[in-house]
């Protein structure tokens, strides 16, 4: 008699299928067909980050969405079946359940990607892609085609490729960072040369230093930088495209002016390397996270850290700001126009007073009518955590009164991530920030040196997964009675990074890396496991949320009143996928 055929894997009941907050409850829609792809068993820990891109493509139906991610040695690329249903009207007899363009390398592995937004169409789509021996190809997944192959030979880096992405209206351009520290400009319309680059310095400053070609003709890398003494995990251009930030291994965060080549800012983690960047919509802060398990919010104008966020108990290896729930009511965005002439030491001084002008002006209208300031970004990590984050006015102006009844919340989407003196927001709750009298662990954690700390509890090894700070106690919604003051340049000069700085320690309670009870520390909103390996995707979308894990699970989360609802079994199903 032939045995029964097994049953079903048993259900995970601690991955969540939804969560709640302020605006509603978000719920995972039922698995595609490229989130449960039948994949070859891959070790999670050795294999590189998933990561996924978005393109936008005019199409003339409701499948104008394409995704591309990473899975060990493998590449796909699909059309994103979101929360909208696909119908293709013009193309019947395509399967949607099979990929576009799938691509399997050998010897090497992608680690990042990036789509060409300027030069997305239904016809062809140009996506860059690093490896971990250190090149970059830029492929055609809708023709089908490999176009060019850059580094090559590998004689400009032979380092894994960390982040790669289109300089922002820009068809040709795009920029490369390497685990070498190093980042280089590329123009995909020229070819790299035969030989070795040979370079001249272009620029130095604090803890960079900018390198041109030798080379009488025009090749590639137009540019070489060399910023500080780790990998650049990440780097992120500010949404006006003028402005770089720069998350690095050895801990620092660097804001330059890309054009003219200039460090704007920087800010330090309390111990580790940041691993992950972000701006927001209005390119006033900076969200960056990394390997001291805190996200810590920078304020560009004030060039100060304003607010950490403690909420995981591992890595934090993606940071990203929601647009369509992040509102500004009755201001207008703040003003960092000026002329390229302006941007010397006069052009920083008189952006820095336009803008704090701006924020004076911001603060003022509080005492006249309500003012409604809330950012709203995410964090995932190695925790297999998802961390949700209010960032309002009560941390971001701490000594102004509050606006009138700040009880519950009523977030209304808008149909663009563009903010308006108009965006329908309700009244906001503060943030959840912690009181600095009982903060439990962190505050003894905030009093010890860089190096006692590492000794004490954050060794290389026992660091690796799932470590943990201590967790924070406190009442919610409490309000915080210090934040750390505006800097002067006076104080950055005292502060200033020079390269190769073995002390670290001397920074805490300096501008760069205030003590933790002279910031807010901010609870997450949300903090819920929703994988079983370490999160590597957090894509906020307009009708969505999108998450991937090292598993290579895609998981769409559709927002409050955007989707229908989805019957308990495909939630079960989801979760035995993820078993």
């Amino acid at each position: 008699m032939a045995a029964p055929p097994p049953g079903p894997a048993p259900i995970d009941v601690d991955v969540k299928t939804q969560f709640s907050t302020r605006e509603g409850t978000y719920r995972l829609l039922a698995p595609s067909e490229y989130s449960r792809p039948n994949r070859v068993p891959l070790s999670t820990q050795a294999s590189n980050p998933v990561r996924v891109s978005f393109a936008n493509v005019d199409d003339h139906s409701d499948s104008g969405e394409r995704i591309c991610f990473n899975v060990g040695r493998e590449l796909y690329f699909y059309i994103y079946k979101g929360v909208r249903k696909v119908r293709i009207r013009r193309q019947r007899r395509l399967d949607l359940n099979k990929p576009i363009d799938k691509r399997i390398y050998k010897g090497t592995q992608p680690t990042c990607h990036d789509i060409n937004q300027m030069a997305a169409g239904p016809e062809s789509i140009f996506l860059l892609v690093g490896f971990t021996t250190g090149q970059v190809q830029l492929v055609d997944p809708v023709r089908k085609e490999n176009s060019k192959l850059f580094n090559e030979e590998r004689l400009i880096d032979k380092t894994r490729v960390t982040c790669i992405k289109w300089l922002p209206a820009s068809e040709s351009l795009f920029l490369v960072s390497h685990a070498s520290g190093q980042m280089y400009l590329y123009n995909e319309e020229l070819a790299c040369g035969s030989g070795a680059p040979g370079y001249t310095q272009l620029k130095h400053g604090e803890t960079f230093t900018i390198y041109t070609s030798k080379s009488k003709s025009v090749r590639n890398p137009l540019l070489r930088w060399a910023v500080g003494s780790g990998a650049i995990n990440e780097f992120a251009f500010s949404p006006d495209s003028t402005y770089l930030a720069c998350a690095s291994q050895d801990g620092f965060l660097r804001v330059f002016h890309f054009e003219h080549m200039e460090l704007y800012g920087s800010m330090r983690s309390y111990f580790g390397g940041l691993l992950c960047v972000c701006w927001s919509p209005d390119g006033c802060y900076i969200a960056t996270g990394g390997e001291d398990d805190l996200v810590t919010v920078w304020s560009f104008v004030e060039r100060r850290v304003v607010a950490r966020g403690h909420g995981h108990r591992s890595w934090v290896s993606v940071v990203a700001f929601d647009p369509y729930t992040t509102s500004i009511k009755d201001t207008e965005p703040l003003d960092f126009s000026g002329s390229d002439e302006e941007f010397g030491r006069e052009g920083v001084m008189c952006r820095q007073s336009r803008a704090n002008s701006t924020l004076s002006r911001l603060s003022q209208q509080a005492d006249d009518c309500p003012l409604s300031v809330t950012y709203r970004f995410g964090s995932v990590g190695h925790d297999t955590q998802l961390c949700l984050w209010d960032l309002t006015e009560d941390v971001l102006f701490p000594h102004q009164p509050l606006s009138h009844a700040r009880t519950q919340t009523n977030i209304t989407y808008s149909t663009s991530p563009i903010f308006t003196n108009s965006s329908p927001v309700g009244s906001l709750p503060r943030s959840n920030s912690l009181p600095h009298s009982v903060i439990s662990g962190v505050g003894h954690f905030a009093t010890m040196t860089l190096q006692d700390y590492s000794r004490e509890r954050y060794s290389e090894k026992e660091h690796k997964r799932n470590c943990n700070i201590g967790r924070a106690s406190g009442k919610s919604g409490e309000r915080t009675q210090t934040s750390s003051s505006s800097s002067s340049s006076s104080q950055w000069q005292m502060f200033s990074l020079t390269k190769g700085r073995s002390d670290s320690s001397r920074l805490l309670g300096s501008p760069p890396c205030p003590h933790m009870h002279e910031v807010p520390v901010l609870e997450p909103l949300v903090c819920k496991k929703i994988a079983r390996e370490r999160l590597t995707v957090l894509q906020f979308l307009e009708d969505c949320v999108v998450t991937a894990c090292q598993e290579g699970f895609i998981c769409t989360w559709v927002r409050p009143g955007r989707g229908v609802s989805i019957p308990i079994s495909a939630f079960h199903t989801t979760t035995v996928l993820l078993s």
